[in-house]
Parts: C-alpha cells; sequence; structure tokens
C-alpha cells in the first residue's frame, strides 16, 4: 500500500520527530511504500494566494501551485498525519496544506445548492498521530475535541465511504516520563506496523 505521511512541526529533535520517525519506520518494515512528506522541511507554503481563493469553489481551482502535493494525494492508498495540537488545533502548515490542496476537485466534488461529493475514493486508510498539551479531561469534555471532530467528520469524510481509521493521541505532553513517552511510541510502533 503506498502511505502518504504529512508530518508537521519544525523541529527535528522534537517527540514529534521522533513519533514522525517510528511512523515512517513501523510502516516501512511492514512493507508499504512511503511517501514521507515533512512539510516545513519541504518547505510547503501554507497561506492561500488570491488566485487560488478566487477559484477555490470553482469547476476549474487554481492548482499550479500545488499540483505536485495534488499528485501525491492521489497517488496514495492511505494517509497519516503526524502533528502536535497547538492552540487546540493543527499547527498553521497542516491546517495552510488542507485549505490548498484538499479543494473542490481534488477531495470533493461541489455540486449544486453547495452539496458536497467525496473524491478520494483512492484512500483505504487514515492515521493520525498526535500530541497535546492539554489534559484528556479538557480537551474532550470540555472543547469535545475539535482536532478529532475535523480529521473524524471534514477528512474522513472526504474518503472512500468505509475509510479505516487509526488515531493515536498522547495529552498532558509536557507532564509525561521518558516512560510515558517510551510507552507510547511503542504503542505507535505496534500500530503502524499492523497498518
Amino acid at each position: 500500500m503506498r502511505v502518504l505521511v504529512l508530518f508537521a512541526h519544525p523541529l527535528a529533535d522534537s517527540f514529534a520527530a521522533a513519533l514522525h520517525q517510528t511512523v515512517v519506520g513501523a510502516l516501512a518494515r511492514a512493507g508499504h511504500e512511503v511517501d514521507d512528506c515533512d512539510l516545513y522541511r519541504e518547505g510547503f507554503d501554507p497561506v492561500m494566494k488570491a488566485a487560488e481563493r478566487r477559484a477555490h469553489n470553482t469547476p476549474n481551482p487554481e492548482l499550479s501551485l500545488v499540483e505536485s502535493h495534488v499528485e501525491r494525494l492521489r497517488a496514495a492508498d492511505a494517509i497519516v498525519l503526524c502533528f502536535p495540537v497547538w492552540w487546540y488545533g493543527m499547527p498553521a502548515i497542516l491546517k495552510g496544506y488542507f485549505d490548498r490542496v484538499w479543494i473542490n476537485g481534488v477531495a470533493f466534488h461541489l455540486g449544486t445548492g453547495g452539496k458536497i461529493r467525496a473524491a478520494l475514493h483512492n484512500i483505504k486508510k487514515l492515521g493520525v498521530v498526535c500530541t497535546y498539551g492539554a489534559p484528556w479531561w479538557l480537551i474532550k469534555l470540555v472543547l469535545r475535541d475539535p482536532v478529532r471532530g475535523v480529521i473524524h467528520t471534514g477528512i474522513r469524510g472526504l474518503c472512500t465511504r468505509h475509510v479505516k481509521s487509526k488515531f493515536f493521541a498522547l495529552y498532558s505532553i509536557e507532564a509525561k516520563t521518558s516512560a510515558d513517552t517510551t510507552r507510547f511510541l511503542q504503542k505507535v510502533e505496534d500500530g503502524f506496523a499492523r497498518f
């Protein structure tokens, strides 16, 4: 299976980077073809240009600036997102990726009356690995986990109808011990060994 891994963290020595390497390694050892997209390292520009926005919901969206990313998305059988949750959302670079790449004619088809039809029928599996600074109870009970909502309702909804998904989250990251982070890395390793 061809897996597009989208990684969004600027520091190569971060725990997020260790998670990213764990995901990529586990997928490769499991025999998957990995398309490793480190958005920071590749210099992805998350800022939507005026021409892109003007054509965003038209039958002919402006793809020239993101064509290589569109091709990678269309070639994938699965997607894995690896990122920290900052201010209860995705890092701006990852949000910008979805704003600029997952558009009409690529991730969905916009019909009359604003009805959206999924277009990423090639995506059979979706994986997420993320860390939160906030504790579980705040994210789940107070905020209702906005990141999980976007992923499971928006992103997952644009993939094939029966997409299988895995979601690995580590809460209160700043309070974790090295034993806690080692256990989480192992959980991620095991999960993607069977992806």
